[in-house]
């Protein structure tokens, strides 16, 4: 998942190859919403983790591996 801050939160979704979009993007209006996708998507969040969500934050732009189920990945597949 890359996001990045544009009047809220844009968040888009890619294939494992960082080149693909997928069809669904979101768009946030606060970055809680931001962690709230990475722990449902699977991400660590551990002291690593959110030191790395933090500081993405804090620049305005990241991306985060997600571990999604099959569905989660179909739902973002077929927009």
């Amino acid at each position: 998942m890359h996001f990045m801050s544009r009047k809220g939160w844009f968040c888009q979704f890619l294939e494992e190859d960082m080149k693909t979009a997928l069809p669904r993007t979101l768009n946030f209006a606060d970055e809680q919403k931001i962690w709230e996708m990475a722990k449902r998507g699977g991400f660590t969040l551990d002291i690593a983790g959110r030191q790395e969500i933090e500081a993405a934050l804090r620049k305005g732009v990241g991306g985060i591996w997600l571990n999604l189920t099959a569905n989660q990945y179909a739902k973002l597949r077929d927009g």
